[in-house]
């Protein structure tokens, strides 16, 4: 696949979030203390959050009266995955998790150890910590070989027996974002064959994981919610957008005229060209360096 004009190039990485909520000052209350993410700015019924002080990771755009969804009962936002530099840090956000008292999920995927939550309006977020890259495992058709095992619990806390909690560190990034899809072969279509991300394994038959460069995945895309199933309406909670984040200008011009070769509309927003998957899940194509 490597040699396809169609691949992202290698460095393409997550950029930032924006979702939906139904309650600013309750979902900024829970991004605070039980996920660690601090206020950048605020802009009317917008929040900008951040790890460093400095790049915005999220942003929290309320929605008056919106909905808040069954679990798995539409596509869109399955999670979002904020990525933390190492192990104590995890170790230190589990702990944190367990003293706010709400409930966790946890998966080892093999390349990573994996946590996860819900926020007030049922958006699910994993914070992770991956494995070193050489560590990690292929098959012979050179897919990245993940599991969802026991996360080693008390070896977490053991990592972070010593630390203090003074929310996310800094180098915490977005690292993936997981979607329902309604098919996965039009998702494959969409995200491999038109803007060049590559497989990188399968979960059975009912998810599959893409990525630029390598990495495990920095999308994860899948069915549970049913084949066929619709895209999330947009007065309900819910992802609005994330930012795929290219090294050049040139790199993000040859992907902006694929998409429109391909029929798809890009507009331009806040000076950035943006689209729409065919869930109506929205990207945003930023160039690194206009960070």
């Amino acid at each position: 696949m490597s040699g396809t004009t169609t691949t992202l190039h290698q460095d393409v990485e997550i950029g930032l979030v924006q979702i939906r909520v139904s309650q600013l000052e309750h979902s900024l209350d829970f991004y605070q203390n039980v996920v660690g993410l601090k206020v950048l700015r605020q802009k009317s019924r917008e929040v900008e959050m951040t790890a460093d002080g400095q790049n915005v990771l999220l942003i929290l755009r309320e929605i008056e009266h919106a909905k808040v969804l069954r679990r798995n009962s539409v596509a869109g936002l399955y999670h979002f995955a904020i990525l933390v530099p190492d192990r104590p840090s995890l170790g230190l956000v589990l702990r944190n998790l367990i003293s706010s008292g709400i409930h966790v999920g946890q998966g080892d995927h093999l390349v990573s150890e994996a946590l996860y939550i819900q926020d007030p309006d049922n958006n699910g977020i994993e914070i992770y910590r991956d494995r070193p890259r050489d560590s990690w495992r292929h098959d012979a058709e050179g897919h990245v070989v993940m599991s969802t095992d026991p996360v080693d619990v008390d070896g977490l806390l053991a990592a972070s027996e010593d630390l203090t909690w003074s929310g996310l560190p800094e180098g915490t990034v977005i690292g993936h974002v997981h979607f329902h899809v309604g098919d996965l072969g039009k998702a494959k279509g969409f995200y491999v064959d038109l803007l060049g991300f590559e497989l990188t394994a399968y979960y059975g038959d009912a998810a599959m994981f893409i990525s630029a460069g390598g990495y495990h995945h920095h999308i994860g895309l899948n069915i549970w919610a049913g084949q066929g199933a619709p895209a999330a309406p947009e007065d309900a909670a819910g992802i609005d957008y994330f930012t795929l984040l290219l090294p050049s200008e040139e790199e993000r011009a040859v992907v902006v005229e694929r998409v429109r070769k391909a029929g798809y509309t890009v507009d331009e927003v806040d000076g950035a060209p943006a689209l729409r998957d065919p869930w109506n899940i929205g990207i945003k194509l930023v160039v690194k360096h206009s960070l």
